[in-house]
């Protein structure tokens, strides 16, 4: 079973170069982010065309998150628990059958906490810290979990061509790595690091100051896996290609492949 998640940065604006991706590569799961794109407005149809069942959790204009699936969803639920004052469309779960048992997959957002010294760096911790209760109330489960997403997270300075230039910004802080750290003191495992050790390994290239040609990158878009899941993971590599497309969005998709077999 491949699982892909990808940051699209608007999917009116990215839905060719998504549509070319899923006929090219083709994985069984795909969640995405920041579709920036109400419920209604999402274009389901192109997906369900390509064979996908479809669930979104979409705001107006930013934020959103949605998840495909070549499998019916037999479970879809938006949302954080623990604020119920929180309104942003940053996280949605499911629960799609495999030969051997369920897989549980979030496709989550995290708020990016710039600039520090406003109310969006709190919202940031507090939302993590959410998310940890959530997350440990999933691996109480003990099934297959997958977090996929855009975590605005550079966990390890290995995680970024130029550490110092990033201290200081909310991606980079103590606080938001101690957050990142306490969720994988949790049990969980950080998919790409089990399976790849080298430097200098991005999902992120900024648009401005030629940062792709240069390489000058992060790596913020994680998955990480239950102990059931990790059981399972053969590999996990991050698509580079899809950022020197035409129109790319900033990030490119991650992908696992667990040991799974998808019901038909």
């Amino acid at each position: 079973m491949q699982i892909a998640t990808w940051n699209i940065n608007g999917i009116k604006a990215r839905i060719e170069g998504l549509i070319a991706w899923l006929e090219d590569f083709a994985p069984e799961i795909v969640c995405l982010q920041e579709i920036k794109s109400i419920d209604d407005a999402f274009p389901a149809g192109v997906f369900e065309d390509l064979g996908y069942n479809v669930a979104s959790h979409g705001q107006k204009g930013f934020n959103g998150v949605a998840i495909l699936s070549r499998t019916p969803f037999d479970e879809v639920s938006a949302g954080l628990p623990g604020d119920d004052d929180d309104q942003q469309a940053r996280l949605l779960e499911a629960v799609i059958s495999a030969d051997s048992g369920a897989v549980r997959v979030v496709s989550l957002y995290l708020p990016n906490g710039n600039p520090v010294d406003s109310d969006k760096f709190p919202y940031k911790l507090a939302w993590m810290k959410r998310l940890e209760a959530f997350a440990r109330d999933r691996l109480a489960l003990e099934e297959p979990l997958v977090l996929a997403g855009d975590y605005n997270v550079i966990a390890e300075p290995e995680d970024v061509h130029d550490p110092a230039a990033w201290e200081g910004d909310a991606l980079y802080r103590p606080e938001t790595r101690h957050a990142f750290r306490a969720l994988l003191n949790l049990g969980l495992t950080e998919a790409f690091r089990a399976c790849n050790g080298e430097a200098g390994q991005y999902s992120f290239w900024d648009y401005q100051a030629g940062a792709w040609p240069k390489n000058n990158g992060i790596r913020i878009d994680h998955l990480l896996l239950s102990p059931q899941a990790a059981d399972r993971l053969v590999s996990c590599r991050i698509d580079k290609r899809t950022r020197g497309w035409e129109k790319p969005s900033d990030h490119v998709p991650v992908i696992i492949d667990l040991d799974f077999g998808v019901r038909q």
